[in-house]
């Protein structure tokens, strides 16, 4: 009971620290999208350039910081010779990048497009080799149990990010996009002179044998991180190769800066990610396993379309996330967007059952499936169709990665999960969403008032089929009804 106390104890620590990072970053996108206006391209520009940090980032972790965890805890290896060896090897792998982009700057920044300002490019080069460097003293922060440390210098990285931001593009009145990339590479030195002590006071030793064998271990994580995170940016990456307007910037950056409205939707999937994955291996041997992975894709299904009826319901509202109103054309991208959270939340639940059984190559391999999808509607519809592709062809990927791990997934690890329940919370959601659809043309106090009004129906039917009151904690007391007992007398 000790071990899931401390369990829950590290989730809550890490999860709290994840959110509040990704809420706090969730604010530079006002300050942003204020200062650049949506024909100056400059938002087009963030979003493009770290849609490419997000993929060099795995490709430099290459899966160490999984693989760090998994040898540390072998009992034939030296926890210390392991964090060494991969200390060492991501670092010169990240030196190496670094040395290349610098060398050959010229000509990569103008391939990416960028031949009128390499320094984008080669800044934010060194600073994703440094925070690729910086994941393995971060892991071996959570190996060691030191989840305070670990969260405090997370959340002050974001801090000090968003205030400097704040004195440059607020209090400065700043107009110059590069210092996005200036402030990121100034807050990521930071955080290396932090960890100062996370890399010394050791010695450092590369095993070449150990090496092999965590190599072997680590490519098929790489592939299985490659294609996510393609998944997730690479319509971002292909769109000013495909998109033929000269626009292209403008419409990026509106597509980028309405798709954060939707990524509440990701801060509800990580949050539910932290809670449920340490649980679920924890406990995998329990005879009752298999029902809590039922219900909990049940729960969570019902929650998250909530939250999406909240978020459209409530859209007249939260555009002001995007302080310039010239974004606002692309806010139709964020139910799409919403949705394509949803499946791929769906899809992370889905996943446990290969790797309970030790088969995450069909990870790799339904996530590839689903990028090829992605991959190909922005190809074929960008040209013609622009960010509403991009937008499209994301739900599609998560779709088909979604139906092809459940089909497989019920062959080699069948679960009985409760379809026609799922099936009336999806129709009943879908059918609310088309009313506020239908209302979104009347006058914005009674189109917020009508969809209050759905929003509340639905939650009422959560408690009334699926949520007692009675069983809530804390207030569920308020709830039950008195268990009177009669005295018996003689």
């Amino acid at each position: 009971m000790g071990k899931l106390t401390t369990i829950f104890k590290d989730t809550a620590i890490y999860g709290l620290s994840s959110i509040i990072g990704r809420f706090l970053n969730y604010l530079l996108v006002p300050l942003y999208t204020a200062q650049f206006s949506a024909a100056s391209g400059g938002y087009g520009i963030i979003t493009n350039i770290y849609a490419y940090v997000a993929l060099v980032m795995v490709l430099l972790t290459f899966g160490m910081e999984t693989t760090y965890f998994r040898f540390t805890n072998k009992t034939h290896t030296d926890s210390q010779t392991v964090y060494g060896t991969t200390l060492i090897t991501v670092g010169f792998v990240a030196l190496m990048f670094t040395v290349l982009v610098l060398v050959f700057l010229s000509p990569i920044s103008s391939l990416m497009g960028y031949g009128d300002h390499p320094e984008y490019v080669g800044v934010m080069a060194v600073t994703v080799a440094i925070d690729a460097f910086l994941c393995i003293p971060f892991a071996h922060l959570r190996q060691q149990r030191k989840a305070v440390k670990f969260a405090a210098l997370k959340l002050l990285n974001i801090v000090v990010t968003i205030l400097l931001n704040l004195t440059y593009f607020y209090w400065m009145d700043g107009k110059d996009v590069g210092y996005v990339f200036y402030i990121n590479l100034a807050c990521t030195v930071m955080l290396a002179v932090c960890l100062v002590t996370e890399y010394t006071g050791f010695r450092w030793l590369l095993d070449k044998q150990l090496l092999r064998t965590m190599l072997s271990y680590s490519w098929p994580i790489l592939v299985l991180g490659i294609a996510g995170i393609l998944n997730q940016t690479a319509d971002k990456m292909l769109f000013p190769y495909i998109y033929e307007g000269s626009d292209m910037r403008q419409q990026l950056g509106i597509y980028g800066a309405c798709s954060k409205i939707a990524m509440i939707m990701a801060m509800i999937t990580q949050a539910f990610r932290f809670a449920y994955e340490p649980i679920v291996f924890a406990g995998v041997k329990d005879k009752d396993q298999r029902e809590m992975y039922t219900k909990a894709m049940k729960y969570f299904i019902i929650f998250t379309l909530l939250a999406f009826l909240i978020v459209v319901g409530y859209i007249d509202l939260l555009k002001y996330i995007v302080r310039n109103p010239d974004y606002w054309v692309g806010l139709k991208v964020v139910p799409i967007v919403m949705a394509a959270e949803i499946m791929m939340g769906v899809y992370f639940n889905l996943s446990f059952w290969y790797k309970i059984i030790d088969k995450t190559i069909w990870g790799a391999i339904f996530s590839g499936i689903g990028c090829a999808v992605l991959l190909a509607v922005n190809i074929i519809f960008v040209p013609k169709y622009g960010y509403m592709a991009c937008a499209w062809g994301g739900f599609a990927g998560y779709g088909v990665a979604m139906l092809t791990s459940y089909f497989v997934g019920q062959k080699y690890y069948p679960l009985n999960y409760p379809l026609k329940e799922i099936s009336f919370y999806v129709v009943l959601a879908f059918i609310l969403y088309g009313l506020m659809r239908a209302a979104s043309d009347w006058p914005v106090i009674a189109s917020l008032a009508f969809n209050t009004l759905l929003i509340a129906g639905f939650t009422a039917v959560i408690i009334w089929r699926d949520l007692p009151l009675a069983s809530l904690p804390i207030v569920g007391k308020y709830f039950r009804k008195p268990n009177y007992k009669i005295k018996q007398t003689l």
